[in-house]
């Protein structure tokens, strides 16, 4: 299933690069990340490049992830080969998407272009493109699925995914990616901007392609860390589901859950009964062994539906018998409040470890047009962690982990923080 890059050998290989033999770099990881807002797609990729290039101090760069608004879409091919000519041996890999993330700052409006340019020394990088007739079936063993590249099922493996939301079905590939790689990190997005199939453009090497996903399994001296904020805040309880027939929840600790909700608003202050009135969703604990109930675990999903006549809901989910669920509410301060806790547990979390760099894959709905102001997100990953070099970009759906699940999600912003893996040796290399 793993699509040749040119020039990379028979058809249907995926292709491979790092590991290089003598890599012109002592460092570890090296990582920068450069935003333009010029008009041409020329000016713009220079003026990114170069700063990205400096942030590299010198080191060869080995991935490149580009991210453009509609107004380069036109250009993408050039896009392309700029980077080819200017990062030769770098895998470049990215989308045009409706905002774009480079250098820590977001541009929602106008034309824009963000590089953000890695050194990975001993890690293995496998590019892939994909489309629907390429996906394993449903019911395909972990088998399939590992012919899209990268290590077999006992290597450490990331994976980083790009997708058209109008022809690539996204929630086929991360369940297959999480089967085949129990415990991989998956992290990405979905392009944004274009309103209907074809508008987009997916980038991978040299190719640019309208449809499908484009992807890079990261294996060797490199960890991903995945940090999904919902923007959502508990109300109630948590509470079980004692009976269900798909998405509809036909019980709740044995009772109606209309009749739960309606207990709930009740009991709810002024604030919180406003919130429930138009953005109330379900929280679901998709954990099946748990010692402890997390609300910071849960995914949440969109209530679809009612019949008030059987008292039952809808949820956007496929639900289980005895799963742990919480109405949960979203707002700005509580999608503000979401993110300082998350970005609070990970620096407590990581300790002496520091990211190389990091990449955010933010919901068009999220930005100012919901903060009232621009660099909200990126701003609090800053004061959260520091200067890390950070790229992106407002998709469609993000692709992040929730409880050990990946999943595609909306409203939420998705960080993947990139940082060294294996213990150095002499000389920069990695056992």
């Amino acid at each position: 299933a793993g699509a040749a890059l040119p020039g990379a050998g028979r058809p249907g290989r995926a292709v491979r690069r790092g590991m290089r033999p003598g890599y012109p770099c002592t460092m570890p990881m090296n990582w920068g990340s450069a935003l333009s807002r010029r008009e041409g797609a020329d000016e713009a990729f220079a003026e990114a490049a170069e700063a990205a290039e400096r942030a590299l101090a010198g080191c060869r760069a080995s991935l490149l992830v580009v991210f453009a608004s509609p107004h380069h879409a036109g250009a993408f091919a050039r896009v392309a080969s700029l980077a080819a000519e200017r990062f030769p041996g770098a895998l470049a890999v990215g989308c045009v998407g409706s905002g774009v993330i480079g250098g820590g700052r977001e541009a929602e409006r106008g034309p824009a272009l963000s590089i953000t340019a890695a050194s990975l020394p001993a890690v293995e990088l496998t590019g892939f493109h994909l489309d629907m007739t390429r996906l394993p079936p449903a019911d395909a063993g972990p088998a399939a699925w590992r012919s899209i590249g990268g290590r077999g099922p006992g290597g450490r493996q990331s994976f980083l995914v790009l997708a058209d939301p109008f022809t690539f079905d996204a929630d086929a590939l991360v369940a297959g990616l999480d089967r085949a790689w129990p415990g991989a990190v998956t992290v990405g997005g979905l392009a944004s901007g274009g309103r209907e199939a074809g508008e987009h453009r997916l980038l991978l090497g040299t190719a640019v392609h309208r449809h499908g996903a484009v992807g890079v399994a990261l294996a060797g001296n490199v960890a991903v860390d995945a940090l999904v904020a919902q923007g959502c805040r508990p109300i109630g309880r948590p509470m079980l589901v004692t009976r269900c027939r798909g998405g509809w929840l036909l019980e709740l600790d044995g009772r109606p859950p209309l009749e739960v909700l309606g207990e709930l608003h009740r009991s709810l202050g002024e604030r919180d009964r406003q919130l429930a009135r138009h953005s109330l969703f379900m929280g679901l604990d998709m954990r099946s062994e748990r010692v402890e109930f997390d609300p910071a675990e849960l995914l949440v999903r969109n209530l679809v539906g009612a019949d008030p006549e059987a008292g039952t809901l809808a949820v956007g989910a496929e639900l289980s018998t005895m799963q742990a669920v919480q109405f949960v509410v979203r707002d700005a301060g509580t999608a503000e409040e979401d993110l300082r806790r998350a970005l609070s547990r990970y620096r407590g979390s990581a300790g002496s470890r520091r990211p190389g760099g990091a990449l955010l894959f933010s919901c068009t709905g999220r930005g100012a047009g919901l903060f009232g102001r621009p660099d909200h997100d990126t701003g609090l990953f800053e004061e959260a962690l520091g200067p890390v070099p950070l790229g992106g970009f407002f998709c469609n759906g993000e692709i992040g982990p929730v409880g050990g699940t990946t999943c595609l999600h909306g409203y939420t912003s998705a960080f993947a923080l990139f940082r060294e893996a294996l213990p150095a040796l002499e000389g920069g290399a990695a056992a």
